[in-house]
């Protein structure tokens, strides 16, 4: 549970910092349908697909690394 506490925290931090994503897609979703606003729809996807890989990757490597017994008795 304490991994996708971490998880949440991180993604709600890239949702702020890669908020411009989640805005492209509101926006071509709430416009009338127009061909120049493709690019909007294309943007927004790959943008908002990398915030959640990126949250993922800094998630998995934040985990709590076991350490090893040391040799030093």
């Amino acid at each position: 549970m304490e991994t996708f506490k971490r998880y949440l925290l991180i993604q709600a931090m890239m949702f702020v910092f890669g908020i411009v994503g989640p805005i492209f897609l509101i926006m071509f979703f709430a416009s009338p349908r127009d061909p120049e606003l493709r690019w909007a729809y294309w943007a927004g996807l790959f943008i908002t697909a990398a915030d959640i890989l990126i949250a993922l990757a800094l998630t998995a490597g934040s985990g709590d690394k076991k350490k090893t017994p040391s040799s030093s008795d």
